[in-house]
């Protein structure tokens, strides 16, 4: 039986309440209190998806290594190199077995030397893209799984590359990270720039000794002016050695031999790479640059008391025997090489002081050569800023003392050329010939500065006398035979006018600026960097504009076809909004508020 007077019921039960998402106002039940929802985050998401948008992963693509790290760390968590144990599926237990390692020569049968331990060639002709995805695939999964310790979320990418990589090889790494790793968007920064922006400096000459090449970027104010390149690079640093090691085993025949035969069997490129990475070093320049004489007493090195001074060798000198192992050859053999002669490769590939400049093709120039011509090449201001930031990175930078011949070899080479880029005899009989020049001596070199013709002398006028002064001797000048009253004078030594801009802004800054050294320029400076990872780590840190930013969307709805010209880009938002663009480093689009579907490769170019 119903009773005839019904219970009443809950508030929180009734229809009303719960469609209105809360509890009646009368009723004083206690009751827990509406969650606000946040835009944009799920209303039963986890706190960590807050932090989903800030993880920014920095990737440095090389030939040989990739880099992978946190924005904002000093240092990447995972350094990553490629090799033929790269390449092992799972199952594959052939690694322990004995004969494996003595097998290498049929493993590398077919195939150029070193292919197994490079992602990616220059010469993309006849080379399998899709491996290289798949390769680089796997490095990242790995570097994001057991060293950043990631979830599956997306998360986007800054890519640091070199200038000079192809544009397939740049899709291929693009459809890559985003098809397998479902990154929102991926940034492209430049290589130079970011070595530049990591030393500290806005102006610098990159000098890239990488694998492939080596390349000389000029940096100005944060943009890439032009590169130069040589393939005197760690690849052939690399062969070079192995010519070197085979004719220490088999004598100068099997040297020939392996010139000219492209199957290199008598070593493995992993001992050659090693003993290249670990035992070769850089002589010293036999002929220093002079040194500038400054006043005071003499630096006085430290030694050793108990060393006397005649029992100091030089290392050119040193012909202490170094024992190599080799256990890639056919036998075994351990190698005594003296300590001087393991500086011949370096001196061979990098410098080539046997032959004459003029038999150089423009791709095979010396590395010090190329900097120098580099840097005549450059503009006037651009030359003066970069010459005193010049910066050495790649691997090939870390090899013993070759940092430091380059430099002075750059150095003897301004001494004795100047930054007159006309060089030859009938040059240097015209600079000599007393009867071509006014002053009768010698013209000096240009300056740092100065590129053109000779400098044109003009007449100085003497200070004014007072007009109650008489003219002594019935006011003769030369006609007279009294003294000269002009002397002659270069322009270019005059002292330069003083900025009006210049002193306004340091008087608006305060007195504190009047003391601040001026930049440095004109004088030849080598600049310390912590690479181009720590740059790119720098710049996503400070929320730096990035060279160009791909966007998922878009990128899988064109493709590399879709990227426009800068140029173009500029011109038709501009037609159509009139709308400020924001401007990334090297002065190229990074967002299009009036037309939203452009977007750029940068100075990687179009297709």
């Amino acid at each position: 039986m119903a009773s005839s007077t019904a219970a009443p019921s809950l508030p929180h039960r009734t229809i009303s309440t719960i469609r209105a998402g809360g509890i009646q106002g009368g009723t004083a039940v206690p009751h827990t209190p509406t969650r606000t929802s946040i835009p944009g985050v799920a209303a039963f998401g986890s706190p960590s998806s807050l932090r989903a948008d800030d993880d920014l992963i920095i990737v440095e693509l090389g030939s040989r290594k990739i880099r992978v790290g946190f924005a904002g760390d000093s240092a990447p968590k995972r350094v990553a190199t490629f090799g033929p144990e790269q390449q092992r599926r799972v199952g594959d237990f052939r690694a322990w077995n004995p004969m494996y390692r003595s097998d290498w020569r049929a493993r590398s049968a077919g195939s150029p030397w070193g292919f197994d331990y490079e992602l990616w060639r220059l010469d993309i002709r006849g080379q399998d893209l899709g491996l290289v995805g798949d390769r680089l695939e796997r490095e990242l999964r790995d570097a994001y799984t057991r060293f950043l310790l990631l979830d599956s979320k997306p998360r986007r990418v800054s890519l640091v590359l070199p200038p000079t990589i192809p544009i397939p090889l740049l899709s291929t790494v693009l459809d890559t990270i985003f098809h397998r790793f479902q990154a929102p968007s991926i940034s492209l920064l430049s290589s130079p720039v970011m070595a530049a922006l990591a030393a500290g400096t806005r102006s610098a000459l990159v000098v890239d000794l990488g694998w492939h090449e080596t390349i000389v970027t000029g940096v100005y104010e944060f943009r890439e002016v032009h590169s130069w390149r040589t393939v005197r690079a760690g690849k052939m640093l690399t062969e070079e050695t192995y010519n070197f090691l085979a004719s220490a085993i088999e004598g100068p025949r099997s040297q020939e031999r392996s010139r000219g035969d492209a199957q290199k069997d008598i070593i493995s490129f992993a001992e050659c790479e090693e003993v290249a990475t670990r035992l070769l070093w850089c002589n010293r320049k036999s002929k220093s640059p002079a040194e500038e004489v400054t006043e005071g007493l003499p630096t006085l090195h430290e030694q050793d008391e108990s060393q006397d001074e005649s029992e100091t060798t030089e290392p050119a000198e040193d012909t202490t025997p170094i024992a190599i192992d080799l256990s890639s050859c056919e036998p075994p053999r351990t190698l005594q090489i003296p300590f001087s002669q393991l500086a011949e490769p370096c001196e061979t590939i990098f410098f080539e002081n046997r032959l004459s400049h003029s038999s150089f093709d423009d791709h095979e120039l010396p590395v010090h050569l190329l900097i120098y011509r580099a840097l005549l090449q450059l503009p006037v201001d651009v030359r003066a800023m970069c010459m005193s930031r010049i910066i050495f990175t790649g691997g090939c930078s870390n090899i013993i003392g070759l940092k430091g011949r380059i430099f002075d070899e750059i150095s003897l080479l301004a001494q004795e050329r100047g930054w007159d880029p006309v060089v030859g005899r009938a040059v240097e009989q015209y600079r000599t010939n007393p009867k071509l020049n006014r002053n009768n001596k010698p013209l000096n070199r240009p300056a740092a500065g100065d590129g053109g013709p000779a400098p044109i002398v003009v007449q100085q006028q003497p200070p004014s006398p007072p007009p109650d002064s008489a003219p002594p001797d019935g006011g003769g000048g030369e006609e007279s035979g009294g003294t000269p009253a002009a002397a002659a004078f270069n322009p270019a030594d005059a002292r330069p006018e003083e900025d009006q801009v210049e002193r306004m802004i340091r008087r608006e800054r305060g007195n504190d600026d009047h003391h601040r050294p001026s930049p440095a320029r004109g004088v030849l400076r080598a600049v310390d960097s912590l690479g181009p990872w720590c740059g790119a780590s720098m710049a996503a840190q400070l929320k730096v504009p990035a060279l160009a930013l791909v966007d998922r969307d878009l990128w899988l709805q064109h493709g590399v076809a879709g990227a426009s010209r800068p140029g173009d880009v500029d011109v038709k938002a501009h037609h159509h909004h009139h709308q400020r663009h924001s401007v990334g480093t090297g002065g190229l689009i990074r967002g299009q508020g009036g037309q939203p579907g452009a977007w750029t490769l940068g100075i990687w170019g179009v297709v």
